[in-house]
């Protein structure tokens, strides 16, 4: 099955230049662009439709980089100077993108296949022709989703504009009206995609099934915990469906999906993400293909974690690996006030998977095996992420990265099933639900299955997720330690309305926390080998922070004043009106009929 899939890829891409190509579209507002194959001629068959299907493919295939980075500007993520989105007195309307042609163009292109394909009625059978014409709804489903997650209010647009049209100088849709088209296109999408496996890897049914089960659960979450439209102010009117027919949704298509028998876990977390055969796991519905052989396809995601000069030197906060349960299923009872060299013993096998810790090794580039040490200027906070990281020696100065990256997978339907579930059930899940989900990801991990009942009580999670009942806790808590860097935290908080835990970070909006240091251990710190100290002179390149120093690119300190938390001190700015991104100036200047979103 891989090397077919692997063939089929390189096809794939081979072709889906040229389908783009001839259907590129340079300017937003004719039609002209249509200029290397006729209008009259082309959509006309199975092979052109595959073609141009293949084309959006290419084209708009999430990246490992794109989806990766995305989760490095959270709570959980210490980094250099985090997102200028976050930073004070940065963002204005002026500064803000994403509305400009190249960012319209990819519905467009959409719209070109739908307006278009009609040609092929008669020359395919009813089922390839809606198997297509769902390829291209998914797409523009796919497409606005991103548009209503940064702006909020959009115009939806269903077919190819022309210069005369009046969409050109309308007002925006309403937020309410453009998902309920999202949800058309999905469901006619999940209704017609065929999931026969010569399909495997590009838009099937599963990939629908999977996108439906994470759009109605964000739409219907954000819904229910913001009152009020954030690009207005003004209450939800619900004339085109509710928060609950969303969450509604989301368990539909979750149940389909699972009770296909199609997928399950993979076995090994950890290789789930360091794995360059991800096509072969049970667990996989939509995947990035890397490869440095025949493809040449390459990421970056071990060199932004082992770089002092590349990126944000982003590192998983104390925060972070407070979220991990200790192997009895039980949550920490230290506070994080542990070693680090104790600070993993027990702990649930995903945080291990997912932070450099003790006994961790790496391969040289002659093939010899050591015990990696911390770089600390990689990190700000001694921690060092692992995820997606290739451990070798190479990787770690040429940004190269083969292992490939799941963009859509089972894992995480099984949490949207038990969160909408729950959600639906004002806080309640069955014992069945909650086994046959949330039971087994912990069962991968080895962790206990622990049902949170009345009894079961984390007062500080509870608290921090804004004091829900324990089963939605312990839902939000999974989520977090599951699906870490794949690119869904920030829209996560953004649905449940906790923007502000980005700025906050259990520090009131002090900085990030990191490592434990013990205060007779702040003169030498002994981890895998190395020996780190925490002083206020410059220590040794890579040994060492400066705290409570006067280094301007670099200010560290304790939270117990001579010992504690290291803490790097970083202010952060977050307002509600953040929840949706302001609309550029330039977009207001020419059509005065779209109003700026509220608060902007």
């Amino acid at each position: 099955m891989y090397n077919s899939m692997k063939k089929r890829i390189l096809n794939l891409f081979a072709v889906a230049a040229v389908a783009l190509a001839g259907v590129s579209c340079e300017k937003f507002l004719t039609v002209e662009p249509i200029d290397k194959m006729s209008a009259d001629t082309y959509f006309k068959n199975e092979l052109e439709l595959e073609l141009y299907s293949n084309g959006l493919i290419q084209s708009y295939l999430p990246t490992a980089d794109g989806l990766g980075y995305s989760d490095y500007a959270c709570d959980l993520f210490c980094s250099k100077t985090s997102s200028d989105y976050y930073r004070p007195g940065i963002w204005t309307p002026d500064k803000q993108g994403s509305w400009a042609v190249s960012n319209w163009r990819n519905i467009r292109r959409a719209n070109i296949m739908l307006t278009n394909m009609t040609r092929a009625q008669g020359n395919v059978s009813e089922e390839v022709y809606n198997h297509y014409q769902g390829v291209a709804r998914f797409w523009r489903a796919y497409f606005y989703l991103a548009k209503v997650q940064t702006f909020g209010n959009v115009p939806w647009i269903d077919h190819v504009l022309d210069i005369e049209d009046e969409i050109l100088y309308a007002p925006c849709d309403d937020r309410e009206f453009v998902m309920a088209k999202v949800l058309e296109d999905l469901n006619f999408a999940c209704q017609n995609l065929s999931g026969d496996t010569k399909y495997d890897g590009v838009i099937n049914k599963w990939v629908a099934l999977a996108f439906k089960s994470r759009v109605c659960l964000y739409e219907g979450t954000f819904r229910k915990y913001h009152k009020v439209n954030p690009s207005t102010n003004v209450a939800w009117n619900n004339q085109h469906g509710t928060a609950n027919d969303f969450l509604q949704e989301c368990v539909n298509a979750s149940d389909e999906l699972m009770k296909s028998g199609k997928f399950s876990l993979h076995k090994d977390y950890y290789d789930l993400f360091h794995n360059t055969n991800i096509a072969s796991s049970p667990e996989a519905i939509w995947w990035s293909d890397y490869d440095g052989g025949e493809l040449n396809r390459m990421h970056e995601l071990t060199w932004v974690v082992n770089s002092s000069t590349y990126d944000q030197q982003v590192s998983p906060t104390k925060l972070m690996m407070n979220h991990y349960l200790n192997l009895d299923g039980t949550p920490i009872t230290h506070e994080g006030k542990v070693s680090i060299n104790d600070e993993f013993t027990g702990r649930d096998l995903r945080l291990l998977a997912c932070v450099h810790h003790p006994g961790y090794e790496y391969t040289k580039t002659n093939g010899e095996k050591l015990l990696k040490q911390t770089n600390t200027t990689y990190t700000y906070n001694f921690y060092q992420n692992v995820k997606f990281s290739i451990e070798m020696e190479e990787n770690y100065s040429k940004g190269k990265n083969d292992n490939d990256y799941p963009i859509l997978r089972y894992g995480e339907v099984l949490l949207n099933y038990a969160e909408a579930k729950a959600e639906l059930g004002n806080g309640n899940l069955s014992k069945e639900d909650w086994d046959k989900t949330i039971g087994l990801l912990r069962a991968r991990a080895g962790v206990a299955n622990v049902y949170p009942d009345g009894a079961w009580d984390c007062g500080w999670l509870k608290a921090y997720y804004g004091n829900l009942s324990n089963i939605l806790t312990e839902i939000r808590r999974e989520r977090t330690v599951e699906l870490l860097a794949e690119g869904l935290r920030v829209n996560d908080l953004y649905r449940w309305k906790l923007g502000k835990l980005i700025v906050d970070r259990q520090t009131n909006n002090q900085g990030w926390l990191g490592v434990w240091v013990p205060k007779d251990q702040v003169g030498g710190m002994e981890y895998n080998g190395g020996k780190y100290t925490f002083t206020a002179t410059k220590p040794e390149a890579g040994f060492g922070y400066n705290v409570t120093g006067s280094k301007a690119d670099q200010n560290h300190s304790f939270s117990e004043g001579d010992h504690g938390f290291l803490t790097y001190n970083y202010k952060l700015e977050w307002n509600d009106k953040m929840y949706v991104r302001p609309i550029p100036q330039s977009v207001i200047n020419v059509n005065p009929n779209i109003q700026q979103n509220y608060g902007w």
